[in-house]
């Protein structure tokens, strides 16, 4: 885009590649220069920990902080009850109270590795939950007073609505509720605290939209929206997800190790765009590290690994990763920090093929013979070809290395 902005945040949000689109450019820069301005991203909570695609978002509210700006961090504890039908083939399971309480109280662990809730200052960030103002309301009066600003023939034509139905696939009306419940949430937050600014993926385009027109409706409120692209890995992949699942957040979910190792497995026409999105590196940094080429790429991969792990995790956690990798791939070791798979006597024995699984690197009996049948499996660094070999107690006097392909292992040992 050709705009040049005043603020440092929307200066931030172009330069990074943070920006897919806004419903007025001018009009939020002009209101950032002003002073300090809250904004919003919502984040239901269908899990006990968000993944790696949602820490697009998570940095957006970093910078919206480090630009003099107030984040705030909506938890869904209300509309999770709903479910966000936006780009899905079917509903979302429904979640207790206790259910998503408990997601809620895992999910908030991450956030505070990356914003500032604490500081006193002005621009502090808030943490709050929609269930607040969402679990009392009435409906009649709901549908009165909210209700009647939504156009039905509107919501049908919004994309996220419109890809379900034209695939004739059941969109319930309780899902249907959704953007009305996400609207009222920019409307309550504009009302309470004064937030200008709702932040999301691209997918949310519609549901913000309708919280803008909510809002300027009912309060008269100058408010803004904002949207940040959908990431996919330059080989088409979704981002969040890895061969062996989602790469969750919280480290009880995910090891500092296997997150550093994720991201060390960036495909090098990746690198350049992930460091200007998930680190604090300059920009002329992250795009010097992103046009190395041959086995110098490496090494910028280590740095992205090192500095998004810094973040998330702490630079500890960072560079005990590191240790291990080297560790486990250029002198050949078992390194510390490897998931570890810790057995009782009376597991064993215990055939290979389970060892595989329970330590992760296949997700099935089948998916872990084919790994060794095609010479992807390998016990203590060589080949391993017997797929009925059993482990025993003798087997496991010291701990075992597990690996499948050159750059996921895991080790077993006895507890």
């Amino acid at each position: 885009m050709t705009y040049h902005p005043k603020s440092d945040f929307i200066a931030v949000m172009i330069e990074r590649g943070f920006l897919a689109d806004c419903t007025d450019y001018q009009g939020l820069d002009e209101a950032l220069i002003k002073g300090v301005q809250p904004g919003y991203i919502g984040f239901d909570a269908t899990a006990k920990s968000l993944h790696v695609g949602s820490l697009i978002q998570i940095m957006m509210l970093r910078w919206l902080q480090k630009t003099g700006h107030k984040p705030i961090t909506l938890m869904g504890g209300g509309t999770t009850k709903v479910g966000d039908p936006s780009f899905r083939a079917d509903e979302r399971p429904l979640l207790t109270e206790a259910q998503i309480d408990d997601n809620i109280a895992g999910i908030k662990k991450v956030f505070s590795a990356y914003i500032d809730y604490d500081s006193g200052a002005e621009n502090a960030a808030l943490m709050l939950n929609n269930a607040e103002w969402l679990d009392d309301l009435n409906y009649l009066e709901f549908l009165r007073d909210i209700g009647r600003h939504f156009s039905v023939n509107r919501m049908l034509s919004f994309e996220s609505v419109k890809s379900r139905l034209d695939r004739e696939q059941s969109l319930s009306f309780l899902e249907f509720n959704y953007m009305i419940l996400q609207a009222y949430d920019f409307m309550e937050l504009n009302r309470r605290y004064g937030c200008i600014l709702q932040m999301g993926g691209s997918d949310q385009w519609g549901n913000i939209v309708n919280g803008i027109d909510l809002t300027r409706r009912t309060i008269e409120g100058e408010v803004f929206g904002l949207t940040s692209p959908l990431l996919t890995t330059s080989d088409g992949k979704k981002m969040g997800k890895s061969q062996d699942g989602a790469v969750w957040l919280n480290a009880d979910m995910r090891s500092p190790y296997e997150f550093w190792q994720f991201w060390r497995n960036t495909t090098d026409a990746d690198v350049g765009r992930f460091l200007k999105l998930y680190t604090e590196l300059p920009v002329d940094e992250c795009e010097r590290l992103g046009a190395l080429a041959g086995s110098e790429i490496n090494d910028a991969k280590i740095v992205l690994a090192n500095e998004v792990t810094k973040l998330c995790h702490g630079a500890d956690a960072a560079a005990t990763a590191e240790a291990t990798a080297r560790e486990v791939f250029e002198k050949g070791g078992v390194g510390d920090d490897l998931p570890t798979l810790t057995l009782a006597e009376g597991d064993l024995p215990v055939s290979i093929v389970q060892l595989i699984v329970k330590s992760g690197l296949a997700k099935s009996g089948k998916e872990a013979k084919r790994l060794i049948a095609e010479n992807g499996a390998k016990l203590d660094d060589a080949p391993l070809t017997d797929g009925g070999l059993m482990i025993d107690a003798g087997a496991l006097s010291s701990p075992i290395k597990l690996s499948a392909g050159k750059k996921r292992h895991a080790l077993v040992q006895l507890g």
